[in-house]
């Protein structure tokens, strides 16, 4: 079971958004919460794998639960921190933008197709592959500030690394860049895998961040 805890502030829409995920054999919500301070606590009882976070709430908002709740130190029986993704009203919003630099892993809209929302679970939390590339894509087109300085890291990339992270930068999924590099989908995700090794990046996320970071997109 993939377990989740929504944070909102709209108790009708945390009812609505719990009943389609609890419909599914694979998915469970284990908590809620109705503003930042009460999804941490919610969250550090519960250890859930992905959290559904709204951006914007009163006392405390998305963005600083975020940044909290990724600082945590992880118990040794726990994989890792809960893979966060922000729902916001808005499709270029610069929030989103800033939690997903903090380690977030992608955004939604709130009007998502249920059907996306529920793919988007279960994508975030096997890893694999960007929430809404294209969309997180254009949203640091319009946010991100200068370039800084490409790392030492990057010259580590063989060239077929750097071409593999070129296409995931712009968004292509697995199935998208072995079609068009005529490899398998598992090649691709051994080069992805190394990729984000040698750069010291958690997920494809942090990826396409990385690139209009250091102008590489």
């Amino acid at each position: 079971m993939i377990r989740v805890v929504l944070v909102d502030d709209q108790a009708l829409f945390r009812a609505g958004i719990r009943m389609m995920i609890d419909s599914q054999d694979d998915l469970e919500v284990v908590g809620e919460a109705a503003d930042g301070a009460e999804g941490i606590d919610v969250i550090r009882a519960t250890r859930p794998d992905v959290v559904l976070m709204d951006i914007r709430m009163p006392r405390m908002d998305g963005l600083a639960a975020t940044a909290v709740i990724l600082a945590d130190p992880v118990p040794e029986h726990v994989e890792g921190p809960p893979r966060i993704v922000m729902l916001t009203t808005f499709d270029l919003d610069e929030a989103a933008a800033r939690a997903i630099r903090q380690g977030a892993s992608g955004f939604l809209l709130k009007d998502a197709d249920p059907e996306f929302l529920l793919a988007a679970i279960r994508t975030v939390h096997s890893g694999s592959a960007v929430i809404a590339a294209s969309a997180t894509r254009e949203l640091f087109a319009a946010t991100t500030p200068a370039p800084v300085p490409v790392p030492a890291a990057f010259e580590t990339l063989t060239d077929r690394e750097r071409e593999i992270f070129a296409l995931a930068a712009r968004g292509l999924s697995n199935a998208e860049i072995a079609a068009r590099e005529y490899l398998s989908e598992a090649t691709v995700k051994t080069h992805i895998s190394r990729i984000l090794a040698k750069l010291s990046l958690r997920d494809r996320v942090q990826l396409v961040v990385f690139a209009f970071e250091h102008g590489l997109a």
